[in-house]
């Protein structure tokens, strides 16, 4: 962080040991933390303050970590970038975490110095100028001034770093964006493990695509990604 910035983190975690470890480590980093031990009292601290990120456990007393989550995100409608930490480290548990609106997660366990630059990555993305533009690829839309995602007439929700992905492809559809790219641009330089990406394309394709006659994304073997309407492109 510069001198004199500091960030609000709310943890939430249930170890106490590990709590204590995570918030003195960002308190001598120049953080601000807020923490709590079970998911009840961290969902209601979570949407009575403003914070810069959350670190939140899965296993929690309470309320577990994926019910707090889609909380924040479906109830408190809010944007707040989620870590998630799990010692689950299958596809499914992961694809089911960003389904829920975790933004990255970090298996147990983990080096300090990495989650702590995992948070700083995602306070920084999320922390950014964000230019008002509309966006469109066939009858998909994205307004990045009020973060609305409609296909025809129908809303959408997507996740966070599901709009920061969808950006990134309809800005250069119809060309191909490689894997790489696009996680630089989403995540900026701490880039994910092989897994993150994978599985907030499947959980967006739920979203964009699968309710619809049309597949708009499309992985091409080798290269990467692209949005593209292909009756435009034919």
């Amino acid at each position: 962080m510069n001198p004199g910035e500091s960030r609000s983190v709310l943890i939430i975690e249930d170890h106490a040991d590990i709590a204590e470890m995570v918030g003195a480590y960002f308190e001598n980093r120049g953080y601000i933390i807020d923490y709590a031990a079970d998911g009840i009292t961290g969902l209601h601290l979570a949407v009575s303050n403003q914070y810069d990120a959350i670190i939140l456990d899965l296993m929690l007393p309470g309320m577990d970590g994926l019910e707090v989550c889609y909380k924040i995100r479906n109830e408190a409608r809010s944007d707040v970038p989620i870590l998630m930490l799990t010692a689950r480290d299958t596809l499914d548990d992961k694809i089911t975490g960003l389904d829920k609106g975790a933004d990255d997660y970090l298996i147990k366990p983990f080096a300090i110095q990495e989650l702590e630059a995992r948070v700083r990555s995602l306070i920084r993305r999320y922390s950014g100028e964000i230019k008002k533009e509309v966006l469109n690829v066939g009858d998909l839309s994205i307004d990045t001034s009020t973060l609305r995602v409609k296909r025809g007439d129908q809303e959408l929700e997507v996740t966070p770093i599901g709009f920061r992905i969808l950006s990134v492809l309809m800005r250069e559809s119809p060309a191909v964006v490689s894997r790489r790219e696009l996680e630089r641009q989403v995540w900026g330089d701490i880039l994910p493990d092989s897994d993150t990406l994978r599985s907030h394309l499947y959980n967006l394709r739920k979203v964009i695509d699968k309710p619809f006659d049309k597949q708009l994304l499309l992985t091409i073997q080798g290269r990467g990604f692209k949005l593209v309407d292909t009756d435009e492109s034919s």
